[in-house]
């Protein structure tokens, strides 16, 4: 059974950086999904897809791979620059371009 522990990236509704510090391990699917004949469903019966654990820094997660004797991806996450931009800037002197309503 395969890992995979990666930081998770901020949602598109999301501004700040909340629960986007902690590292996460997931189980890959060990089985496709099938469709539900009756239904139409989605579904497995796979139910390690369901299992997230969260942990504070990358040497956690990893040491519980190993201690559990799970293999894993590891996924850096890419870093991320900041963004200096302020509301007055709309009205500094010397834009490229005019302000307009």
């Amino acid at each position: 059974m395969t890992a995979r522990i990666f930081k998770p990236a901020r949602s598109a509704m999301q501004s700040g950086e909340a629960r986007t510090k902690e590292w996460v391990l997931e189980f890959a699917p060990a089985t496709p999904r099938a469709a539900d004949p009756l239904m139409g469903w989605t579904s497995t019966r796979d139910t390690q897809t369901q299992v997230r654990l969260e942990f504070e820094t990358k040497e956690e997660a990893i040491a519980y791979a190993v201690r559990e004797g799970l293999s894993y991806s590891l996924a850096e996450p890419k870093p991320r620059k900041p963004i200096r931009k302020s509301y007055a800037d709309n009205f500094r002197f010397g834009r490229a371009t005019n302000w307009t309503h």
